[in-house]
């Protein structure tokens, strides 16, 4: 390969290319960005950055005097694959030839209905979402999160103690039932009453109204009125792949992959928040849109590409997420798909501080913590082992 382009410069794609490099790729590298700023780092922005303990600067991940000889395009966006010269296409009229590709291009906030254009309305994703936020909850005042997710959580802690007044709203019985099972979904979500931060649950968003062009409050389905000086919409992400229809790639829930991240198309691999692969554990295919999963893959991935898919993929290890509220770190690992029991196995639900393990049929597949570091870093890794 002359040329590899790497579309999508966050985490992923700066993995990707690292990889590339290391695995002894001497050519033309070009990585592609449709947001203006090199690398940063995703996860401080709804917690140290937006508190303003954080500078831009600390975001960097890339290392001082780091110098992956590669082109960098930012600021544009890639609107089109050509499969037949494989060539990517950008916003600005140029393309980009390569012989191999990488697609890293993430996924986007998705957004409520009728929000446009009122000020004082958020969703959280990028550096500059982060910068636009930060500069609102420093007015102060009452702030209403839509959804009770990761990110609409760690922005409500975070606004906590900032000393605003916060309301999370979540549509669903249980906040975080998908991604940690209902009952410990539950336990987790207790956080915001022990700290005072109101949590509705059960209730679904009818609008939000707005005075002089800026939110003044948003408005239950069920008629309730909530005041509210800022707004932050946390209701999930959408993979950013519609630049890829037409190109012949299978687009299923992000781009459909192989347990080594291969596409349908030859010379092309896909890494990240946008990128389904292949999870033999469940035999389904699943997006990990999560910070480990975005640094660890695209070493397979890469491998894939320069190996023309005859390289063997290793094990992929469990997926892992953290998350940080109210002063407590959260730790999760695994699936909680099929499981059919989880056990306290150490500490204590009442105490926020215990860990807990998921089985189906007696095996042990996924693992909790709440400020258990060490004892889930174990855990962690007896579930890898089993899993490989």
């Amino acid at each position: 390969m002359r040329t590899v382009a790497v579309v999508g410069a966050s985490l992923a794609g700066l993995s990707a290319a690292r990889s590339l490099r290391k695995q002894g790729y001497g050519g033309r590298l070009v990585l592609i960005g449709d947001e203006p700023h090199r690398p940063y780092d995703r996860p401080p922005l709804s917690k140290e950055y937006l508190a303003g303990g954080m500078g831009e600067a600390d975001l960097s991940l890339e290392a001082d005097g780091e110098d992956l000889g590669a082109e960098w395009l930012l600021g544009v966006r890639a609107t089109g694959l050509d499969r037949g010269d494989r060539s990517v296409r950008l916003a600005d009229g140029r393309a980009v030839r390569a012989d191999g590709i990488v697609i890293a291009t993430g996924a986007a906030a998705r957004t409520l209905p009728g929000s446009d254009g009122l000020a004082g309305v958020h969703t959280l994703r990028t550096l500059d979402d982060a910068q636009a936020l930060r500069t609102d909850l420093a007015r102060g005042g009452r702030l209403v999160v839509i959804g009770g997710g990761f990110i609409g959580a760690e922005v409500a802690s975070t606004a906590y103690r900032l000393g605003l007044d916060v309301t999370v709203v979540e549509v669903a019985p249980t906040p975080l039932a998908g991604p940690l099972g209902e009952t410990m979904g539950g336990i987790v979500s207790l956080l915001h009453a022990d700290h005072g931060v109101r949590l509705l649950c059960g209730k679904g968003v009818g609008q939000l109204s707005g005075a002089g062009g800026r939110v003044d409050a948003v408005l239950l389905a069920d008629g309730r009125r909530l005041p509210a000086d800022t707004v932050v919409v946390g209701v999930g992400a959408r993979p950013c792949v519609e630049w890829l229809e037409g190109s012949g790639i299978v687009l299923e829930n992000g781009v459909r992959c192989g347990v080594d991240g291969r596409t349908s198309l030859a010379g092309v691999v896909a890494v990240g928040d946008c990128a389904s692969w292949y999870d033999p554990a469940s035999g389904a295919h699943r997006r990990v849109e999560h910070w480990t999963g975005a640094q660890e893959r695209p070493t397979a991935a890469v491998a894939t590409l320069l190996s023309g898919g005859t390289a063997a993929p290793a094990a992929p290890r469990p997926p892992y997420f953290w998350s940080d509220q109210y002063g407590v770190r959260i730790q999760f690992a695994g699936h909680v798909a099929g499981f059919d029991s989880v056990t306290v196995e150490e500490g204590a639900t009442d105490d926020r501080s215990f860990l807990a393990v998921y089985r189906s049929a007696g095996h042990p597949v996924a693992v909790l913590g709440m400020d258990q570091p060490r004892l889930f870093t174990r855990w962690r890794k007896q579930l890898a082992t089993a899993r490989s």
